[in-house]
């Protein structure tokens, strides 16, 4: 993991003096930067080939999807403290 900077050290001091809604918004904006870089070489490619296959397993059969309302009362089961 990289060290933390003068300047991001700094940065974060000043950011969480900040209004949790602030932050909030920070935080989101942040984020949201993460993807306004370009993607690596070959990875919306290697995404498209996934897809494909994974829409075929369904098609052919060799995966069988399970109802949605069966998966959220699964979940509820197995975590009923969640919310």
């Amino acid at each position: 993991m990289a060290q933390m900077t003068p300047q991001v050290a700094e940065l974060l001091e000043k950011a969480l003096e900040l209004s949790t809604q602030e932050r909030g918004w920070l935080a989101s904006r942040l984020i949201r930067s993460l993807d306004d870089e370009p993607a690596e070489e070959g990875v919306e490619a290697a995404w498209e080939d996934e897809i494909k296959r994974r829409v075929e397993d369904i098609r052919s059969g060799r995966v069988k999807t399970i109802p949605g309302d069966q998966v959220l009362k699964e979940l509820a089961e197995e975590f009923p403290d969640a919310e």
